[in-house]
């Protein structure tokens, strides 16, 4: 019976304790306690913490770098593929741009039936300009063809193979174009240079002529058809005890840059050398 009270004493002990911890703690009376007895807890928690989250990614690191690294080379190959198209993306922008611009020439020229060709050689000698072109005599092309762009004259086949063709171009030494003056037309001959460069002899003396005049073939000759854009003239050259002028041009042409051509397929160039004086055959 003793024993029974004596618990019954320490329960309802207890329960006072524990209502009157309560009620100190909601009064706000066990804050500075519960600090000092958490705060080292805390601590320690939080030391604990930052140990195990370093071991784990001195573990986990090698792995971590081997994945960046797989990742950087996967980049790598995208960005590489990505500057192969963007490089080829530009280089058939750059195709379709001459291809209408041919397309245009052509079309403003409905006289002349064309060929289109791409250059696909040039001639390493410093001392000769010529291309060749990836058509020749099983496409109808002929020795002495013209051949132009759509800034204008460039040349004419000089020699063919049933595939391709090899153009002789107007800034080669060999060759010679007479040409026409706008508006004085006047006559001259544009000869090509062994730097590359052209130049206009035989232009008559009496010939107005001035930086700007436009240069295009007069027909003469026959080797070429007449009123072909050549270029512009940029300075002239007289003096009063020479018989002519001289001149010189700039194309329109970046002959370095030549990549699609098109070849005037209907013009047959005639030779008249027979029929100069002084050159006929016995």
């Amino acid at each position: 019976m003793k024993t029974t009270t004596t618990r019954s004493v320490q329960t309802i002990v207890f329960v006072l304790i524990a209502v009157g911890l309560i009620a100190l703690a909601l009064g706000g009376y066990l804050t500075p306690l519960s600090r000092i007895v958490l705060n080292p807890i805390l601590a320690a928690q939080t030391w604990i913490s930052q140990r195990y989250q370093a071991v784990q990614e001195l573990v986990n690191a090698p792995q971590d770098t081997a994945r960046l690294q797989q990742e950087n080379s996967q980049l790598r190959t995208e960005n590489s593929q990505l500057q192969s198209q963007i490089i080829e993306l530009r280089q058939q922008l750059a195709e379709t741009s001459v291809l209408s611009a041919l397309v245009d020439f052509a079309r403003a020229n409905p006289e002349n039936r064309y060929q289109a060709a791409a250059v696909i050689a040039r001639d390493p000698s410093p001392f000769l300009n010529y291309v060749i072109i990836n058509r020749g005599s099983d496409d109808g092309l002929r020795r002495g063809m013209p051949v132009v762009t759509q800034q204008g004259l460039i040349g004419r086949v000089d020699a063919v193979t049933a595939g391709a063709s090899r153009v002789m171009l107007i800034t080669d030494p060999a060759s010679s174009v007479n040409v026409i003056l706008e508006p004085s037309r006047a006559e001259a001959v544009l000869s090509g240079q062994i730097t590359g460069d052209l130049s206009l002899e035989m232009i008559p003396q009496d010939a107005n002529v001035e930086p700007g005049d436009l240069v295009l073939t007069s027909g003469l000759g026959g080797g070429y058809p007449q009123n072909i854009l050549i270029g512009q003239i940029t300075s002239v050259r007289s003096r009063e005890q020479d018989i002519f002028k001289s001149a010189s041009i700039q194309t329109l042409v970046d002959f370095n840059q030549i990549t699609i051509v098109l070849v005037i397929t209907n013009f047959r160039p005639i030779d008249i050398t027979p029929l100069l004086p002084g050159e006929a055959g016995p």
